[in-house]
């Protein structure tokens, strides 16, 4: 048998990636982080546990990358759902949303993730995944008329931050709609603008517990779950 091509290879390491990420996603959302094993993300993956040491210097940076992964494909979603917009207020509105519903709609995951963040030995990963989030965020400063995006983007992040920190408090938690008047006020939007409490959910704004879409596995015309190809991938890393 002929060896398999770089660009294959290139592929099949992308795939496993992405299964890892969702993984973690799943399992810290479900069960928690302490509970959540390496060993476990790799089953739910169906990749070796080794790979993961290949991708990943430990559990944190892992679940951080992967959690990062779920905001900016949440937010990115947001911002570009139909009826899409170059509106500055409007899109600030729809990131606001996207990020509080994230701590409203998956509160296990967001908790460990903001205890994560934390943790002095590990702290904020600015990971490829946290990249792209930043520069979503910057984009929607800018688009909102910030005079200074260097300024006004650490602001955003920081208060975005504490809001998703306020909403998860146990015992004493915010609610989301009086967080979301504050930043909204902040910010001077219309009420109406984004996601109002109140309003039904558009596409792409409601808490699906299918996240494929936020981790492409697959290519087209294939299936995305593990093949024979990842098997045998497997078994290499594994001797």
């Amino acid at each position: 048998m002929s060896p398999r091509s770089a660009s294959v290879n290139e592929e099949l390491r992308r795939r496993s990636k992405e299964r890892l990420l969702q993984a973690a996603v799943e399992l810290v959302g479900e069960h928690g982080y302490d509970t959540t094993t390496l060993g476990d993300i790799a089953d739910r993956a169906g990749s070796a546990r080794g790979l993961i040491s290949y991708y990943f210097p430990g559990k944190r940076q892992l679940v951080q990358s992967a959690v990062h992964r779920l905001m900016h494909r949440t937010l990115e979603e947001a911002l570009e759902r139909e009826p899409r917009t170059a509106e500055g207020p409007e899109r600030m509105a729809r990131a606001i949303d996207a990020i509080l519903g994230l701590a409203r709609d998956r509160p296990v995951l967001m908790r460990q993730h903001m205890a994560g963040l934390l943790q002095a030995e590990v702290g904020f990963v600015p990971c490829p995944e946290q990249r792209r989030l930043a520069e979503l965020l910057r984009d929607t400063v800018a688009r909102h008329g910030s005079p200074d995006v260097d300024r006004d983007y650490p602001m955003l992040r920081a208060l975005l931050m504490g809001a998703v920190f306020a909403a998860l408090v146990p015992g004493v938690p915010m609610p989301v709609p009086v967080l979301r008047a504050e930043l909204f006020k902040r910010y001077r939007l219309e009420w109406e603008m984004g996601v109002p409490p109140d309003a039904e959910a558009p596409d792409g704004t409601t808490c699906d517990t299918d996240l494929s879409r936020f981790f492409s596995t697959g290519v087209p015309g294939q299936p995305t779950g593990t093949d024979r190809t990842d098997r045998s991938d497997r078994t290499t890393q594994s001797k």
